[in-house]
């Protein structure tokens, strides 16, 4: 269920419990009200039997002579004044043998519709009670007449006032109510201004990402959970969008890798074929341009292969695979195996190569091939930015249990905006200012793969290089 149609119901679940419970609360109130009222009838006739029990006894004693004694007739009168109240006395026929309204001229009454001895049926006329009581005789207690007595309602019936504990009840449960209704209506409110309000836009953000949309930015104006989840949900548009540029750049990459690679060899190849149909059609008069002839297909040959393992170790590298073999040797034949045809082939460039004049023997845990790789890789980086009778020094040395190998050249240096990015993957630096030892060709890949084979060592590699002024390449492996 969502979590809206959630919150409304209960809300809607609770207004109406408190609605119910406000009405069981009048209901009760009103109950008791009435049975309240109920109790109090026979109060009110025992009162009204107080009230008239004086005039009752006088006349049932003097009923006999009422009629025609003018001096009880009086009497009564006089008594009927003193209390205010009004009265009638009749015959069991009805004819009236005594009323205290002189302007009232009725000689006989209805006994079956004038006379009343309850409460409920007396009050006819509006603050008055007519209600009727019989005359007995004392001696043969027989009913002998009826007297008919008329009271003001308001003197048996004082203002009642509700009960003020069961009246403060309703009104704390009103209150109450009212509160809670208030309350439940305002939580919902804010419920869907604060949590789903900002819950649906937050969905609508990330339906736009799912269609490609990077661009559409979330933001929460409060410091709370809410904001906390925007903040790391822009965090996270962020990074997708970096990624996907990353990703479109790195493919932009690997097909510019594809075209350069793909010329790089085509050239060299040129070449070659060029040179192998001059050498078959009979160019070559002596074995000195035919050597000149063969030491240029060398060449382009090696550019060709230097080409191939570059994009091969890339191939292996982009699938986790670089096959690295790690074996415990003497890092002095190491060394020496590695820099001895390294010395010869710069020599070949006109550029001065200094080798160490004392290489350590040390126990290290290295892939001789793969060191091979990085050193060679960076000499001929160093070639790119000399040129003739500059100077590539290779030292080593040994410090706090970590053998340390250094490739020195005074060439060029480096750009300044270039130094931030030579490890990454495809980057190919500035050309040289001046005429380099050798071409600067490469598919950029070469620094990514030496900073990765040195990883795997266990080690590092880093540089220092200033412009105009030469580069110094280090390289760290741990002593077994």
């Amino acid at each position: 269920m969502y979590l809206k149609k959630w919150i409304n119901k209960w809300i809607w679940t609770l207004i109406i419990c408190v609605g119910l419970l406000f009405i069981g609360t009048l209901i009760l109130f009103f109950a008791t009200n009435k049975s309240q009222e109920v109790s109090e009838d026979q109060y009110v006739i025992n009162q009204i039997r107080l009230s008239v029990n004086q005039l009752l006894l006088y006349i049932e004693d003097h009923l006999s002579i009422l009629e025609r004694d003018s001096e009880i007739r009086s009497m009564l009168q006089q008594m009927s004044d003193d209390q205010e109240i009004d009265m009638t006395v009749l015959h069991l026929d009805g004819k009236v043998i005594f009323h205290t309204k002189e302007n009232d001229l009725t000689s006989t009454i209805q006994i079956k519709n004038d006379i009343h001895y309850d409460l409920f049926t007396s009050q006819q006329e509006p603050g008055k009670i007519n209600i009727a009581f019989p005359i007995v005789n004392d001696e043969s207690h027989e009913q002998i007449g009826n007297a008919i007595f008329t009271l003001n309602k308001d003197s048996l019936f004082p203002s009642k006032q509700p009960n003020s504990n069961y009246l403060f009840l309703v009104v704390m449960m009103g209150a109450l109510s009212f509160f809670i209704i208030c309350f439940a209506l305002y939580m919902n409110r804010k419920v869907q201004k604060d949590i789903l309000t900002p819950l649906h836009e937050l969905k609508k953000n990330t339906e736009e990402i799912v269609k490609g949309n990077y661009e559409q930015m979330s933001s929460y104006p409060k410091l709370d959970e809410l904001g906390e989840l925007y903040a790391v949900f822009d965090q996270m548009r962020l990074e997708i969008k970096q990624l996907v540029i990353q990703r479109n750049e790195q493919e932009q990459h690997q097909k510019k890798l594809i075209s350069n690679i793909s010329h790089d060899v085509k050239t060299p190849l040129t070449t070659i074929k060029a040179y192998l149909d001059a050498i078959s059609e009979g160019v070559c008069r002596d074995e000195d341009s035919l050597m000149s002839y063969i030491h240029i297909m060398q060449i382009n040959t090696e550019k060709m292969s230097r080409l191939i393992d570059d994009l091969f170790i890339h191939t292996l590298k982009e699938l986790g695979h670089i096959p690295i073999h790690l074996k415990e040797q003497y890092s002095r034949d190491v060394l020496t195996n590695i820099l001895q045809p390294i010395h010869y082939y710069v020599q070949t460039t006109n550029i001065h190569f200094i080798k160490p004049a004392m290489i350590p023997n040390v126990l290290i845990q290295v892939d001789e091939g793969r060191l091979e790789q990085v050193i060679s890789n960076l000499v001929t980086n160093a070639l790119k930015h000399t040129s003739n009778g500059d100077t590539i020094t290779i030292t080593t040395y040994i410090e706090d249990q970590t053998l340390y190998i250094q490739v020195i050249d005074n060439g060029n240096g480096m750009l300044p905006e270039d130094m931030p990015f030579i490890f990454e993957r495809y980057f190919r630096g500035h050309q040289a200012e001046r005429e380099s030892a050798i071409k600067n060709e490469g598919a950029g890949l070469g620094l990514s793969i030496c900073q990765h084979i040195m990883e795997e060592h266990y080690g590092s590699i880093s540089f220092h290089s200033k412009h105009k002024e030469g580069t110094t390449f280090t390289l760290t492996l741990p002593i077994s």
